[in-house]
């Protein structure tokens, strides 16, 4: 149990950290997309704004040209022209600078109002020639797309004024180099922090688990104490109770006093092997053996019992079932299981106990089921739990002395998972049902 829970610990942890790193790299990846995306998209804007052409930014004021250069020749006669195409405050702030301009590589490819090829502008791109352009543009024209990418390019189709198209094309090659970076390195980064958290989580989850172990460890040791201290004082009242016999006649006190011994040897008995299962303390042998003859043999001697209680056993068996397991462990398991449905069913009920292989064929499942008029509520599973009950209609009366001490469906469970296998209850269609499930 301990080694279950450590690991449980040490899975649970990992999982919850495997689920925090994959929420925050995904996010910051997908904000880092998304920021890259909306600035090329304001770049082909801003370009189809301005027909194609990058907008001047205004100079800063101190910032003087001598009156006899170029610039100031050129911009003196463009000025009028220019004063449409400057970007607006907000964007030139937000996203451009002066240097923008010459930081961004594109390229446009203009068809006029007949369709026909009116100017291509390749000035702004070395990697492209015209002919280039031109098949980009016819390769966007054939998809009827207005905007996507095609190769490492990014592109926008935008209206002219005289009713043709302007084809816009933004190199896009250093933002997907910049987005591949960026999410291997975070990716990286994510998984050294994942491998480095997850190895300090299983050295100290020894640690973590310490309080439970220690409260876990007294808890077995009272119950192997008790069990060795409790065998001397049973011992002196079955001595004592044989004496009263001896000296007087038998009577319905002695009977009682014998049979409440008998259950207290039992349970005792049960309380020991549960808490050494459940350590592994008990070495089961597993050897291949014949489960269908063993469910037979196991499953017969209750079919008498049930009768004297008014109520009919149904054994059915698939014949040749081979398991490889604890054979006398798999033997408790199945008298369990039947002993227990012969025991809590209603009167006159159908009880059924089956045998059969999945439809897998890789495990084999035994299925003990009785009718029941009213099922008990809650989760059925903790009938599993040491000395659970789930309500008084199934619990032992006060005179039936011979019944259950409340821990056979935990040993049980304790065989099932020594076999890496799996129980469960269920109440389903009137019946109360019991399923073990074993690997073959």
């Amino acid at each position: 149990m301990i080694k279950r829970l450590r690991r449980r610990f040490v899975l649970i942890a990992a999982i919850s950290l495997l689920i925090v790193e994959t929420l925050i790299i995904g996010s910051i990846n997908i904000v880092n997309v998304y920021r890259i995306n909306n600035e090329e998209d304001q770049l082909l804007k801003l370009i189809a704004d301005n027909d194609g052409r990058f907008p001047e930014f205004n100079k800063p004021h101190d910032q003087k040209t001598p009156p006899d250069s170029a610039d100031e020749t050129d911009t003196s006669s463009m000025s009028d022209d220019n004063e449409d195409h400057k970007p607006s405050p907000d964007m030139k702030k937000k996203f451009f600078n002066e240097e923008t301009k010459y930081q961004t590589r594109y390229f446009t490819v203009r068809y006029n109002g007949s369709d026909s090829l009116d100017k291509v502008d390749t000035g702004h791109i070395a990697a492209v020639t015209s002919n280039e352009a031109v098949e980009y543009a016819d390769e966007v024209r054939k998809s009827d797309n207005t905007s996507g990418y095609t190769g490492n390019y990014k592109y926008l189709v935008s209206d002219c004024d005289d009713s043709g198209k302007l084809y816009i094309f933004l190199d896009c090659r250093k933002d997907n180099e910049t987005k591949s970076q960026f999410i291997a390195i975070s990716l990286g980064i994510a998984a050294a922090g994942y491998v480095l958290v997850c190895a300090m989580i299983l050295i100290l989850s020894k640690r973590a688990v310490k309080p439970f172990i220690e409260n876990y460890e007294k808890q077995k040791q009272f119950i192997t104490d008790a069990g060795h201290e409790i065998k001397t004082p049973i011992a002196i009242i079955m001595a004592n109770t044989e004496v009263i016999e001896m000296t007087s006649e038998p009577s319905e006190w002695t009977e009682s006093i014998k049979n409440q011994i008998q259950r207290l040897n039992v349970l005792v008995a049960d309380l020991l092997r549960l808490s050494k299962m459940e350590e592994n303390d008990i070495k089961l042998t597993f050897n291949e053996f014949d489960l269908s003859e063993a469910f037979d043999d196991s499953a017969a001697p209750f079919e008498t019992l049930a009768q004297t209680k008014g109520k009919t056993l149904k054994i059915i068996t698939e014949e040749g079932i081979r398991l490889n397991g604890d054979e006398g462990a798999v033997r408790q398991l199945i008298s369990i299981l039947i002993e227990n449905a012969v025991k809590y069913s209603d009167d006159n009920d159908l009880i059924k106990a089956e045998l059969y292989r999945t439809a897998n064929g890789k495990n084999v499942k035994i299925r003990v089921s009785d009718t029941c008029k009213v099922p008990p509520k809650g989760d059925l599973n903790r009938l599993f739990d040491r000395f659970y009950r789930a309500d008084m209609s199934r619990s032992r009366s006060e005179d039936d002395t011979k019944t259950g001490n409340g821990i056979g469906l935990s040993i049980a469970k304790a065989v099932c998972e020594a076999h890496k296998g799996k129980i469960t209850c269920k109440a389903e269609k009137g019946e109360i049902v019991f399923t073990a499930v074993l690997k073959m």
